[in-house]
């Protein structure tokens, strides 16, 4: 799979991991397609790469397609769907106060993080789906979703989040398992501690990351975003890497707190 002359949807794209797959994306020859609820950002990110930006809150059904057509509409085969975008949140299953988690607090994480995932999924799959294969194999196209490793080892506080990011492990070979068909293969990006603007606006913010960094085992750093990027293009690129969930994560086993 050659992402060179082919159109790329990334949600999440006008930061962080999202930016940095549209430029490595972009860089190889793909035409881009910024879908993030930022729009000044996302904007200045799809022109400067020659890509297209549609404002997208994942979790409206039709703002999502609004951005698939988006793709469609470059007149490029759409071949590859990126879904890194995503929200955090920190709150106990019953708190210091002893309160109950908040349902709706609960119920936000999920539409955004696992209702989104699947909404970019589906509907970009269904316009790949109306492409030509591009090999023997009948390949269409590939869809990359980021999950966490807190899907797997979530911190205390995590619950909201790790259920979010565990349903997008959870669909990963089903869905590789449906999209076979159409010759789509799906996998799963599990991102340990990498280092977005998100950890950088704190006054203490370098004290903050040595801590973070501390149960890595090699290389003893922060991961970056430029590397998950490269990852992607990996797996796009590798086509018998199918219905796998790979954790990118400098070997990382998150401790509770």
């Amino acid at each position: 799979m050659d992402v060179n002359g082919s159109a790329a949807i990334i949600s999440g794209g006008a930061s962080g991991l999202g930016e940095a797959t549209a430029r490595e994306l972009a860089r190889h020859g793909a035409t881009v397609v910024v879908a993030d609820l930022n729009e000044e950002r996302g904007k200045a990110v799809a022109d400067e790469l020659g890509g297209v930006f549609v404002r997208t809150d994942v979790a409206d059904e039709e703002q999502v397609q609004a951005a698939v057509d988006a793709a469609v509409a470059t007149g490029k085969p759409l071949r590859v769907v990126v879904n890194s975008a995503g929200i955090g949140w920190a709150e106990r299953t019953v708190n210091r106060e002893g309160n109950p988690h908040s349902a709706a607090s609960y119920r936000k994480v999920i539409e955004v993080n696992l209702i989104g995932t699947f909404n970019l999924m589906r509907i970009g799959a269904a316009a790949i789906a109306k492409t030509e294969p591009v090999d023997g194999d009948g390949q269409r196209g590939v869809v990359i979703n980021t999950a966490s490793v807190a899907a797997l080892e979530g911190q205390t506080g995590q619950l909201a989040y790790s259920a979010s990011k565990g349903g997008i492990v959870g669909m990963t070979v089903p869905a590789a398992r449906d999209l076979a068909a159409i010759g789509v293969r799906v996998n799963t990006i599990c991102p340990g501690i990498i280092d977005t603007p998100i950890y950088g606006f704190n006054p203490n913010a370098e004290e903050f990351k040595a801590k973070l960094v501390a149960p890595v085992v090699f290389p003893k750093r922060m991961g970056q975003a430029s590397e998950f990027a490269h990852l992607v293009r990996s797996l796009v690129e590798n086509d018998y890497m199918n219905a796998e969930v790979v954790r990118f994560d400098g070997g990382i086993r998150f401790q509770p707190k």
